[in-house]
């Protein structure tokens, strides 16, 4: 298994060993012991899976009093995933990371608590994995719009599919009463 950190301190990009051979693939999603080795000492709580068509774009989403770390990939198909440091005080605050994820590549990305997370899709489907380290929690769900110019992600979409709910997430600087602090 191999890691990478990024330019975002504790997110980080895990791609894991594959055994290939005539008749496919075998590869560990999670072993506890080795996560930790590398310094994910988060206990996961729930594993969420979404499908999704071509163009859609979910988040950017966080939870605030029950704020989740989540250990994402792709079993099929392609995304554009992306973590942003939403952390009030930290001196990555506003900053993004994005990673393309795909059922050929394998990786894995690692969002901590405190960051908001999207990704948006790039195949024709794919089916999304969520590791959470907290539960779903509706009553504390928020976001950040997607194409938050503050922001300035370079998402590979121009015109994504979104939820009434994405349409209308605030931008960052109208978020700042409901965002975590470092």
């Amino acid at each position: 298994m191999n890691i990478r950190k990024t330019p975002l301190p504790d997110v980080l990009v895990i791609e894991p060993q594959v055994f290939s051979d005539q008749r496919g693939y075998f590869l560990e999603t999670y072993h506890q012991q080795r996560y930790e080795a590398l310094g994910i000492t988060a206990t996961f709580v729930q594993d969420n899976h979404s499908h999704s068509s071509k163009g859609t774009l979910r988040g950017l989403h966080y939870q605030l009093k029950n704020p989740q770390g989540k250990l994402v990939s792709v079993l099929s198909g392609e995304v554009f995933d992306v973590a942003v440091d939403i952390r009030q005080g930290s001196p990555y605050f506003g900053m993004w990371f994005g990673e393309y994820l795909s059922g050929e590549n394998h990786k894995q990305m690692y969002i901590p608590p405190g960051f908001a997370h999207g990704f948006c899709v790039l195949s024709q489907t794919a089916d999304f994995l969520y590791k959470c380290t907290n539960f779903y929690a509706p009553d504390d769900e928020y976001g950040i719009v997607w194409n938050d110019p503050k922001l300035a992600i370079e998402w590979p979409i121009k015109q994504p599919k979104l939820s009434s709910k994405d349409i209308s997430l605030p931008k960052l600087n109208n978020a700042i009463i409901n965002l975590p602090l470092y």
